[in-house]
């Protein structure tokens, strides 16, 4: 499995474009409205075939084309089960998702937000908003919790094999991959933090809300569809 990291420098935010190698089959993680036309000519020169476009969550910092790209791919929606009702399929902890020959399972990893999943096959994990490069995601809006996203992160993710790679959501300071092996050892929030020690760091950040807070989360709940004409323009 190939896997193509897609950045939008206006949210900060990746997508990731993975490839199943042997049918040329593919799906799209965290697609970002503004980048609808350039990942739809990666598809198109890569002669793929698009057969998901999966959401993490419910972003609150950008809007998703993920209706757009599955009208003009045929791919098929997907997202939690306690997200966006829009999406094709609603997935749940353990949940596979077939893409050629290759198999993604879906991990529920909650914290950020109530909806949030990460995406994991054998050597790989898509964490989204839940763990980052030495940090995490916040947890002090749409209903975000803390103690949620310690479990998520102890508990599953870093349970997974140490040298399964992380791929975020999002980098802010010029990481974009890390391993499980190293965010357990080296991520300041978490590595050698109690429960008790991790809540009072997120407490304590005081970050101000996503600036398109009040658009995005609308906009995504409907899979970005009020979006989509002005993506097609970008």
């Amino acid at each position: 499995m190939q896997v193509r990291q897609l950045f939008d420098n206006g949210t900060f935010s990746f997508s990731y474009l993975l490839i199943d190698d042997a049918r040329r089959a593919a799906v799209l993680i965290d697609p970002v409205s503004e980048r609808l036309e350039r990942d739809l000519r990666l598809i198109h020169e890569l002669e793929l075939s698009l057969v998901y476009v999966l959401e993490t969550h419910v972003h609150a910092d950008h809007v998703t084309s993920a209706a757009a790209l599955a009208e003009r791919t045929g791919a098929k929606t997907a997202a939690s089960r306690l997200g966006a009702a829009c999406a094709e399929r609603h997935l749940q902890d353990g949940d596979a998702l077939q893409f050629g020959l290759t198999t993604l399972r879906a991990l529920e990893t909650p914290g950020h937000t109530p909806d949030s999943l990460s995406f994991f096959v054998s050597g790989h994990v898509f964490t989204g908003d839940a763990l980052l490069v030495r940090g995490t995601g916040r947890s002090d809006f749409q209903d975000g919790d803390s103690d949620a996203l310690y479990d998520s992160i102890i508990q599953k993710l870093f349970t997974l094999p140490n040298d399964t790679l992380v791929w975020p959501g999002h980098d802010y300071h010029g990481q974009s991959v890390t391993t499980i092996a190293e965010e357990r050892r080296h991520n300041p929030r978490l590595a050698g933090k109690t429960r008790e020690e991790f809540r009072a760091i997120m407490q304590a950040l005081e970050l101000a809300p996503p600036q398109r807070i009040h658009t995005a989360v609308p906009a995504n709940l409907r899979c970005g569809r009020d979006n989509g004409a002005r993506a097609e323009r970008s």
